[in-house]
């Protein structure tokens, strides 16, 4: 019988696939728990925490469907574990009721969706980036939410463990958007040693248990978190609540509570916006894409500049909340910009609202379950030399 090595922390280089570079930055993080359902192309993830979180003392359940692996993760998380969860499309479509109770009550959790092409069934094995507008508004209601989208196997790593980070730290779901191959592609990881991690930890109550309000309205607009079974007892529901987490139908209660949701983010921008960008200063062309398509971006920029075409890539790594700063800087500046994604055009439409008429904006997409080639961008950025 084959037996797999325990994930070693130890400052060394390995090479690992996306999905697996995921699980080691989880733990990293310190994940205690997983709940699931097997899904391609994301089952390595729950394959391989399936292995490891028994190592450090913690728990991997496969649920019945993803419905109640989301319940699950909103469970351990209320008792104190760092929980999360993996997915892709239609997994990702039945969370979305229980992401948005996440959010709402204001539960740290992380899930990734390792997107594929859809919609339905769609394409299980192939690449996609249809969840784009899914990730923000996939669940009903107005709601607060962080998406991360990583471009490389070591940035994968890294920005699973920010999202344990940012959701901790504003108690907030997170999702991690891989996509196909991300997930699946194989490169040299240089592996973190613990001690050069900065890990946050929710923060807790301290005050006597009978004055602890699960719900208040603190400086930072993120209040202390205490778990089940430690002496502080609190009412959850999905329902709109008053500080104590009853429930409230008072038009100021519900409008304080909705406020701080999306203010406890929004404030917060300049530290959960995370963007990129790369030889923008003269650029008259500017790309704008993430993930999978932002590696062929990169290489379209490099390509171009040698044929004498002032190209630059801007590659948000906080999909949402969307990092607006570069495109507003850059807006005035450059005369058109592309948006690169492997879908119908969803970042574009952000795009368009920033630039708003300043310089062109222009959609180059794929959604046949191939990656979008360096050629194929570069064939549409000479159209206007």
């Amino acid at each position: 019988m084959r037996t797999k090595k325990s994930i070693k922390t130890n400052g060394t280089a390995r090479l690992l696939q996306g999905n697996e570079a995921c699980v080691h930055g989880a733990l990293l993080a310190g994940v205690r728990f997983f709940a699931g359902y097997p899904i391609t192309p994301s089952t390595e993830i729950a394959e391989l925490l399936a292995h490891e979180l028994p190592r450090v003392g913690g728990v991997f359940v496969q649920m019945e469907d993803e419905i109640a692996g989301m319940g699950a993760v909103i469970g351990a998380s209320l008792a104190g574990a760092k929980a999360m969860t993996a997915t892709s499309g239609p997994g990702f479509s039945l969370k979305q009721e229980n992401l948005g109770y996440a959010s709402f009550t204001e539960v740290p959790c992380v899930i990734v969706n390792v997107m594929r092409g859809g919609p339905s069934t769609g394409l299980p094995t192939a690449v996609g980036q249809g969840d784009i507008m899914q990730a923000r508004w996939g669940t009903h209601g107005d709601h607060p939410i962080i998406a991360l989208a990583p471009w490389s196997v070591n940035e994968t790593l890294r920005l699973t463990i920010q999202a344990f980070n940012f959701s901790e730290k504003y108690r907030t779901p997170v999702i991690l958007l891989l996509d196909e191959v991300i997930g699946h592609m194989r490169e040299k990881v240089n592996m973190p040693k613990k001690s050069a991690i900065e890990v946050v930890e929710r923060k807790r109550p301290d005050v006597p248990a009978h004055a602890y309000q699960p719900y208040e309205m603190t400086a930072d607009l993120v209040p202390p978190f205490a778990d089940f079974g430690s002496g502080y007892r609190y009412h959850v529901t999905g329902l709109a609540h008053d500080q104590w987490g009853f429930p409230t139908t008072r038009p100021d209660e519900v409008k304080s509570l909705v406020s701080r949701l999306r203010d406890k983010i929004e404030n917060n921008r300049a530290d959960i916006c995370l963007s990129e960008e790369y030889r923008c200063e003269d650029a008259e062309h500017i790309l704008v894409a993430v993930g999978s398509a932002a590696r062929s971006a990169r290489e379209a920029v490099e390509q171009a500049r040698k044929k004498g075409i002032k190209v630059g890539l801007i590659r948000p790594l906080t999909v949402w909340p969307f990092p607006r700063r570069l495109v507003l800087h850059y807006a005035p500046l450059a005369r058109r910009f592309v948006v690169v994604e492997l879908n119908l055009g969803q970042i574009v439409l952000e795009v368009e609202r920033l630039v708003a008429g300043k310089a062109k904006v222009e959609s180059l997409t794929r959604y046949d379950g191939e990656l979008i080639t360096p050629a194929e961008i570069i064939s549409r950025l000479v159209e206007e030399e």
